[in-house]
């Protein structure tokens, strides 16, 4: 019986490649692995997996009645709606320990570090396992992704060893040249719905009990969008009546000026205000200096509710 390996709902390249980086791990070592997906992928995916010849991995969005390794989250509300029917063989992430349980013991990897795929380069080193060439690439551009390119409050000397020992591996060497590539084709938006900008990088969350939806955008220059801005809203709108939401929020992360411009929806705006000191005019903020969702976001965010 095959074991599937997946991120959450609305995969960023982190989740993509994991779902490879982690198979093929696997199957080194003995177990039958097929990589997986639960949604459409980004342009920034798309150019990662062309860039290094990866195979784009099967959409699947039920589970029920199968053996799965999950990876890059731990949230019911990031997982297939029949995650509780699955069994759950093992979970790497980087992120905070979510509200998913298992009925029979586990694999865990969990690490407060940049990007899941460190965690997966350390399993590798772990099991001496030797990561192929077209791997390691896919591997180093998640990490220079999920870390900003080394510019986000995430990232930790672990990711940047990472980098460098994946970058020799597939050959390349100037990586942070690579990594401004994949964000020019990150920050693509002509021709996108508002939807698929809303949706690229989205995440739902339960914050004691009252559902937030938090998406994020990261971009080279923030201000193409100048003009959609209403057109973004009005698409958060409808997300949040069809999600039953009482914040959305959407971040558009500049990583030349180092911060995000926030557009809010939400029931009690103040909660936003105080979670970040700021003052909405128009739901809109500028927040200096936060690149990170997981970091500069949701821990603020979440004791507001």
């Amino acid at each position: 019986m095959a074991t599937y390996v997946f991120g959450h709902t609305n995969p960023d390249s982190d989740s993509i490649v994991g779902a490879i980086s982690l198979s093929y791990l696997k199957n080194q070592l003995g177990e039958d692995c097929i990589p997986t997906r639960q949604g459409e992928i980004s342009p920034e995916t798309e150019f990662i997996l062309n860039k290094f010849g990866g195979t784009l991995p099967e959409l699947k969005t039920s589970y029920a009645g199968e053996n799965v390794y999950i990876i890059d989250y731990s949230d019911k509300a990031q997982a297939p709606k029949d995650i509780m029917e699955a069994t759950i063989l093992g979970i790497v992430d980087h992120h905070k320990l979510g509200d998913l349980t298992t009925d029979t013991p586990l694999e865990c990897w969990i690490r407060p570090i940049g990007c899941s795929n460190t965690v997966v380069k350390e399993m590798y080193d772990h099991y001496k396992i030797e990561i192929p060439k077209d791997i390691a690439g896919m591997m180093m551009l998640a990490i220079l992704s999920d870390t900003v390119i080394f510019k986000s409050p995430t990232c930790t000397k672990v990711d940047t060893k990472a980098v460098k020992e994946l970058a020799e591996i597939c050959g390349v060497e100037d990586y942070k040249t690579l990594a401004m590539e994949m964000f020019i084709a990150k920050s693509q938006v002509e021709g996108a719905s508002a939807r698929n900008l809303n949706t690229r990088d989205y995440k739902e969350f339960d914050m004691h009990g009252t559902k937030v939806g938090v998406g994020q955008l990261e971009m080279v220059d923030i201000s193409v969008l100048d003009s959609r801005i209403d057109e973004l809203f009005a698409d958060m709108q409808l997300m949040k009546e069809e999600g039953g939401l009482h914040t959305i929020m959407m971040l558009l992360t500049d990583i030349m000026k180092e911060g995000s411009r926030i557009l809010v929806l939400s029931d009690d705006n103040s909660k936003v205000e105080a979670a970040f000191k700021t003052k909405l005019e128009n739901n809109q903020a500028w927040l200096e200096g936060v690149l990170s969702r997981k970091k500069q976001v949701i821990p603020f965010l979440q004791p507001q509710f």
